[in-house]
């Protein structure tokens, strides 16, 4: 079971029939930096699009996030060829909604089941891992993302507004 500030264990890898999730690694900076610099791919994600230092600091972060909780979020490769696609997994919401499901992939993966796919790996892991209730949120007008956390199982939970624009709460119970 995860525990709350204290040191668990090491990040692990998830590999799924087309992924592999690995854990965040400086290696795949010059990746993340694309990605989240990049407006389609994380224009949607909280609080956008990222500068490199921001991303290099996020990358720290999550690093260490994997450390002192025992999840948090991969870099997704396509294991047959070894390209990144993204990125998947689980934070803590800075706005206290609790810990969620989030996922962007590159705009070329859309269509293609990867982000449900890692998504789907993403949250079996916090669950298995003891989290008992898992969030995410999406834009109204992001359609794509609703339907795979819909496709997961996930049930709406409630909405709130955030910088003018409706978002959506979703919730997966472990057990439910």
């Amino acid at each position: 079971m995860i525990e709350r500030g204290h040191l668990v264990s090491a990040p692990r890898g998830i590999t799924t029939a087309r992924l592999s999730l690995r854990p965040p690694s400086r290696d795949h900076l010059p990746e993340l930096i694309r990605l989240k610099g990049d407006e389609q791919a994380f224009g949607l994600m909280l609080h956008g699009v990222r500068t490199p230092e921001r991303t290099r600091e996020e990358l720290e972060d999550d690093i260490e996030f994997w450390l002192v909780r025992g999840y948090g979020t991969w870099s997704v490769f396509e294991r047959e060829t070894g390209n990144f696609l993204g990125l998947a997994g689980l934070m803590e919401r800075p706005d206290g909604r609790g810990v969620a499901l989030r996922f962007a992939l590159w705009p070329e993966c859309r269509g293609k089941g990867y982000a449900r796919e890692a998504a789907r790996a993403a949250l079996e892991f916090g669950h298995t891992a003891g989290l008992p209730r898992i969030i995410a949120v999406a834009r109204d007008s992001n359609a794509a993302s609703r339907a795979v956390l819909t496709d997961l199982g996930m049930t709406p939970c409630g909405e709130f507004t955030y910088q003018g624009h409706r978002m959506l709460t979703f919730e997966s119970r472990r057990g439910a």
